[in-house]
């Protein structure tokens, strides 16, 4: 399974929904980076992602987007290939 990295605050209900999808997915181990009172780590996901919103979701080296993005990339059947690429 691919690695799964999340960038996330523990208040974010959009993080609880992706990390709830990622979840019944299969995915049981992925890297959480919680953003909470880190101006630096939110800097370094602003800079890799451009976005400065929670959840921002990397599944191998491919940054994925938000919640609902994600969402989307899984209804219309992309993300299990990349999970288990």
């Amino acid at each position: 399974m691919a690695h799964v990295k999340i960038y996330s605050s523990d208040y974010c209900p959009f993080c609880s929904r992706a990390k709830a999808l990622l979840q019944q997915r299969g995915v049981t181990n992925y890297e959480e980076i919680v953003v909470d009172g880190k101006p630096d780590v939110r800097a370094r996901m602003t800079e890799l992602t451009g976005r400065t919103s929670v959840p921002q979701i990397f599944i191998g080296d491919l940054h994925v987007g938000g919640c609902d993005d994600l969402h989307a990339l899984d209804g219309r059947g992309g993300l299990a290939p990349l999970l288990q690429s």
